[in-house]
Order: C-alpha cells, then sequence, then structure tokens
C-alpha cells in the first residue's frame, strides 16, 4: 500500500471527478480519512450509501475545517463562493486546491480567500466521461491521464510537491504551467472543440430537410463522436466557456479563419491542398496513440463502454 499522504482530505462537490478521486484515493491508500461535501441531498444519501467518505456534510466549510487538504470539484462559476465557505477556516499548513478546466479565473475567485497560513495549488486533471453524479465516478479515470498543477510563483514548495503526489498516487501524469498558458492551451485542445461539437449536433437537429429521427438513426461514427463530447455536463461547460472567454475566442478567430481557407480549398477544387491538411491531421492522431492519450482499436461507435475523454 502506499504511503499516508494526508490524514484527512475534504472533496467538496461529489460529482464524476469528486467521486473518482474519493475512490481512487480510498484504493491507493493516500488518505487516513475522506471527507465529502455536497449541497445537494440526492447527492450526498447516495454518496453514503456508496461508501464514497467516512463522513458526508451539506456545509462545505465544515467538512474543510480540519482537513489537511481541500479539492473544490465543483463548475468554474461557484468556485469562488466555496472557497469563501472553507477560507476563513482552513487549519495552517491546509492545502487548497481545484480541478476546473480555468485557471486565471478561478485564482482570481479563489485566492483572495485562502488565508496566508494555508497554500492554494490550482489544478486541473484531464480525465472524464460524458457521464456525471456519484454513481459516474471509477478509481482508474486518472490513470495514464495528465494532471495539470498551476502554482503561483511564490507557491509553497512543500505543497506543490504533496499535491504532485497525490495525483501520481492515483497514476496521472504531472506537468506544470502558468495559469495563462493553460489556459491557452487548453482553449485549443477542449473548449474550442466542445464548442464546435455542440454546435454541430445543434445544426444538425435544427435542419429543415433532415428529421431528428433521420439524424439519430443514419449517424456516422464521426457524427456519433460529436454527439458524446455534446452530452457533457451543460452547467460546466457554460461556465468554462464564460471564465475562459478571452483564450476561446483567440483560438475560435483562428480556427475560423483556418476553416474559410478549407471552405475556398473545397470551392475551388485544390486537391493537394486538402490532402496535405488530412496526411498532417492524420499524423497528429498517431503522436496521440503513441503517447498512450488514446487507443487505435477500432469502434465504429460501438464499444460497450465509452472511453475516458477530456472532462473539461
Amino acid at each position: 500500500m502506499a504511503k499516508v499522504l494526508f490524514k484527512r482530505l475534504a472533496i467538496i462537490g461529489v460529482g464524476l471527478i469528486g467521486s473518482s478521486i474519493a475512490r481512487a484515493v480510498r484504493k491507493a491508500g493516500l488518505a487516513e480519512t475522506i471527507l465529502l461535501a455536497d449541497p445537494d441531498s440526492r447527492v450526498r444519501e447516495r454518496a453514503a450509501a456508496l461508501s464514497l467518505g467516512d463522513e458526508v456534510f451539506a456545509d462545505s466549510g465544515e467538512a474543510a475545517a480540519n482537513a489537511d487538504i481541500v479539492i473544490v470539484c465543483a463548475p468554474v462559476g461557484v468556485c469562488g463562493a466555496i472557497a469563501a465557505e472553507v477560507g476563513p477556516g482552513l487549519k495552517p499548513g491546509a492545502i487548497l486546491s481545484d480541478v476546473g478546466s480555468v485557471k486565471g479565473a478561478i485564482i482570481r475567485a479563489m485566492a483572495p480567500h485562502v488565508p496566508a497560513h494555508a497554500h492554494f495549488v490550482p489544478a486541473h486533471p484531464i480525465a472524464g466521461t460524458e457521464d456525471s453524479g456519484p454513481d459516474a465516478g471509477f478509481a482508474e479515470l486518472f490513470e495514464g491521464r495528465w494532471t495539470i498543477l498551476a502554482p503561483s510563483p511564490d507557491a509553497d514548495p512543500a505543497a506543490v510537491a504533496k499535491l504532485r503526489a497525490l495525483w501520481e498516487g492515483i497514476g496521472a501524469k504531472v506537468d506544470v504551467m502558468t495559469p495563462e498558458h493553460h489556459d491557452l492551451v487548453f482553449a485549443i485542445v477542449s473548449h474550442v472543440p466542445h464548442l464546435i461539437a455542440y454546435n454541430i449536433v445543434g445544426t444538425a437537429a435544427d435542419l429543415e430537410d433532415v428529421t431528428q429521427s433521420e439524424v439519430i438513426k443514419y449517424s456516422a461514427s464521426g457524427f456519433r463522436d460529436f454527439t458524446r463530447i455534446a452530452a457533457s455536463d451543460p452547467t460546466m461547460w457554460r461556465d468554462i466557456f464564460l471564465n475562459n472567454r478571452d483564450a476561446v475566442l483567440q483560438m475560435l478567430g483562428r480556427f475560423v479563419e483556418d476553416l474559410t481557407a478549407l471552405q475556398r480549398a473545397i470551392r475551388w477544387g485544390e486537391g493537394d491542398k486538402l490532402f496535405e491538411l488530412f496526411t498532417r491531421t492524420r499524423a497528429i492522431r498517431r503522436d496521440i496513440i503513441e503517447q498512450g492519450q488514446d487507443t487505435a482499436a477500432p469502434d465504429f461507435g460501438r464499444r460497450s463502454a465509452a472511453p475516458a475523454a477530456d472532462h473539461q
């Protein structure tokens, strides 16, 4: 069994990510006591029934009061309010972290509520599925996936190292970025692709000359992939786009420029340009597989269990 890193670990928000962290930490033996908090009574009841934690609270501040580490697993838009609840009660040396896929806005919202005697180390696990809720989590969710840490330049190195050890202890690979760089990178690799998926599925459903039943009945694998992404949690993604708007708009502007160039190539029959682009993008897919971030196994949308996808 791995070395215990924390006596008391508190998880605020028991959805897919929060429940998966609880399961993974329990499996790896990284905490003596796991404390859970969620404002939804149904979620609390289910978390207790699943024995995801040792104690389950309605009040975030109460769960965090004596914890050595507190991980906020909630939509980006409410992280500041949660930090205001838990911040005053954080004990000396406690670590406060999060799992949001936007870092700049979260830091601006949460950091002011962290007392000087505690440590704030923002994080972002790149893992998830389109499912949500405490039943959706599983201990293996983070294995082989990246988690990004985005500490401030003056962050306590020991606190950063301890949070890294927690994520590595549940199977993640860990990298460190500045918040600004993180938000730019994930605008293009995660946020804009989700925006495109939401848009294309909505467009297909609205087409007057193709009924929705035909869209569903004749879905090719490419469209099915878009619908999987577009099934992601609406609240979470609304908050992501509103809180990372500058980086998203910058990347979306570049995407629109490239799409216009592609449109022109198709209109004018420029097959060489199309072939060159498709060759380059195929090579990127192969690189992703070689780095272990996906599998090359064919499934044509028929796999019984969906693979782990980008959570935010």
